[in-house]
């Protein structure tokens, strides 16, 4: 006999797993200043230190996960999942740095971040025949656009050539962090949100080493400052941030989530600025409290 859940537990659930993905979206933010700092300390290059982020986080969980005496995850099913989760993880961040690369920092962010949103109600429209309603499209718009403003006017100097492949990457990079979002929505049975992230990191790393030893190098200097970035990157934005943010799918629906991620951006951008001597332009302040409307409505309409 099935027992439906009380509507008060409903509704904490439902608040507990959108504070889960703010707090998500908000460490997210620390990974490219994190990882930005990283690399200048350790010449690294973008993929190493992408490959180095899924390493940290992963082992660190597993650390975690053996001295709690935690279980690992069972079941073909989760473990079928892990993988998935594992080779998506590692081409998001591969095609993402990878973007980066041949682009700038700022267009391949408003590619990736800002085409997810709408990857994901496609994703949903499609797969579960969900209808998208008019305030949903407008808040989408209302936040890619406040992202555009915020990532401002990408630098001369790319060619076509380099922008459309570029462009391409980064689809591709918004394409892996959608099916993320979209297959985390669905629960698997045995598995743990700590656990699974400890794991597919660790897979998805061990997939991005190889790239990244042959591509450019995975050696660096083993300083305090070095280390110390490590283990911030693999923790905040990486093992702390993709666990709460699966914990919060649970829960919330993935358009609802793709959305609440573009405080990764928006604090990205602000950290900068505080902490890097970035300077936010007023169109840049304009796109930031666009972003901030744009999340604050959507958490609002999200049933509690």
């Amino acid at each position: 006999m099935l027992v439906s859940e009380h509507p008060v537990a409903a509704a904490r659930r439902s608040a507990t797993g959108l504070w889960s993905l703010v707090i998500a979206g908000v460490l997210w933010g620390t990974g490219g200043p994190t990882g930005s700092l990283l690399a200048h300390e350790t010449g690294l290059s973008p993929l190493a230190v992408a490959a180095y982020r899924l390493a940290a986080g992963g082992i660190l969980v597993l650390i975690w996960l053996g001295l709690t005496r935690q279980p690992l995850p069972r079941g073909r099913h989760a473990w079928a999942r892990l993988v998935v989760n594992g080779l998506l993880a590692a081409v998001f961040q591969a095609c993402f740095f990878a973007a980066v690369s041949v682009t700038n920092v700022s267009l391949a962010t408003l590619l990736t971040i800002g085409a997810s949103p709408a990857l994901v109600l496609s994703a949903e429209r499609i797969t579960r025949r969900r209808r998208i309603g008019a305030s949903m499209l407008a808040t989408v718009a209302l936040a890619v656009s406040g992202l555009a403003l915020l990532v401002g006017t990408p630098a001369d100097g790319i060619t076509t050539k380099d922008a459309l492949t570029g462009a391409g990457l980064a689809l591709f990079s918004a394409a892996g962090f959608a099916a993320i979002t979209v297959i985390g929505t669905r629960p698997v049975a045995g598995l743990d949100d700590l656990a699974g992230t400890g794991v597919s990191f660790a897979i998805g790393a061990a997939v991005l080493a190889p790239a990244a030893t042959v591509t450019s190098s995975m050696d660096f200097v083993p300083t305090p400052a070095a280390v110390g970035l490590l283990l911030l990157l693999g923790i905040a934005p990486t093992a702390m941030a993709y666990a709460l943010y699966f914990r919060g799918l649970r829960t919330t629906a993935a358009s609802t989530a793709a959305l609440i991620a573009l405080l990764e951006p928006l604090v990205a951008t602000l950290l900068a600025t505080l902490f890097l001597g970035d300077r936010l332009s007023s169109t840049g302040l304009v796109g930031a409290g666009l972003i901030t409307i744009a999340i604050v409505l959507n958490t609002r309409s999200t049933p509690h």
